[in-house]
């Protein structure tokens, strides 16, 4: 908006380039391929929009004024930064529209997602990839603003989720399990817990917050063991939406933390983890991989009947 808010046409800045060059209305209205009348109420107009008079119209031919001068190498480079940005917004999109954009949660983009995309690439060409790791909230979210075409996340048959609610086409591509782990005691016996379940109450217990698909998952299927009050058998100590974040608190002797089996593979074979109750206390999840409902690009509906085929090739 200019002077008095009156708004500006684009076409007159291309309009006083065409007579800047030409210094006469009736060529540069050729050039523009519009009516000479016309041209001449554009230049007014500009005119009028900076406020000042761009054209000497007594000289022949019309020539910039000592305004037109300065205002003319300035314009030249805004309608320059116009071109480059319209070029490289169209570029951002074609780039985006060929990309494959995932939203995994933390636990899987560092676990299960790496090695699943070498097997998927191994088969299919994929091209570009985006991937954006946060918590499950965050990532159910990137789905429902269509900014991701799929979602890799923990899942749970009796514990849908807000892609589940919205009926989502959902694809079980493997099996976990969150199990309750504790620090060693220090001195002790192998394998024995520093915090064990079912032994001493209430126990120090590392939890997830409300924006993880996991926490969902264990406020559900555990209702009764994370029940308020000081009489119960838990007491949490400690809350995040990040898996790592929690073993590695556990791994300090803070609590107990329900934690992946994916992720902690490594940690129950060296003894640094270990079991913090018997196998009751675990809690079975499956990787679930979301799709949008809309029909997506080539290369991403490819990506999804090669991951069915491959789910129904498991024995």
């Amino acid at each position: 908006m200019g002077p008095g808010n009156r708004p500006l046409d684009l076409e007159w800045l291309e309009d006083f380039l065409a007579l800047a060059e030409t210094g006469n209305f009736s060529r540069a209205a050729e050039a523009r391929a519009i009516a000479q009348p016309a041209f001449s109420r554009h230049i007014r107009a500009l005119e009028d929009w900076v406020g000042v008079e761009l054209f000497d119209r007594s000289a022949h031919p019309a020539a910039l004024t000592a305004a037109g001068q300065r205002f003319l190498p300035l314009l030249e480079t805004i309608l320059a930064n116009l071109e480059a940005a319209r070029i490289k917004a169209r570029a951002a999109h074609d780039l985006a529209a060929a990309s494959l954009r995932f939203a995994a949660t933390h636990v899987l983009s560092l676990t299960f997602f790496p090695r699943w995309l070498v097997g998927m690439e191994a088969r299919l060409r994929l091209g570009p990839i985006q991937t954006m790791s946060d918590s499950s909230q965050a990532c159910e979210d990137l789905m429902l603003q269509r900014r991701v075409q799929f979602v890799l996340c923990h899942g749970h048959a009796e514990v849908p989720g807000r892609l589940d609610e919205a009926q989502y086409p959902m694809c079980r591509l493997a099996d976990d399990r969150l199990l309750p782990v504790s620090a060693p005691q220090p001195g002790g016996a192998a394998g024995q817990p520093l915090h064990a379940l079912g032994q001493q109450a209430p126990v120090p217990v590392l939890a997830y917050s409300e924006a993880s698909g996991l926490g969902r998952i264990m406020r559900a299927r555990m209702r009764g063991v994370f029940a308020d009050g000081a009489d119960g058998p838990v007491a949490v100590v400690f809350t995040a939406h990040h898996a790592v974040l929690l073993k590695t608190l556990a791994q300090e002797g803070r609590g107990v933390a329900w934690l992946p089996e994916t992720l902690i593979a490594e940690e129950l074979r060296t003894g640094t983890l270990v079991a913090a109750g018997g196998a009751d206390w675990n809690v079975p999840v499956q990787i679930r991989l979301y799709r949008q409902r809309a029909e997506m690009s080539p290369v991403a509906e490819s990506l999804w009947e090669l991951a069915l085929a491959q789910v129904a090739s498991q024995p």
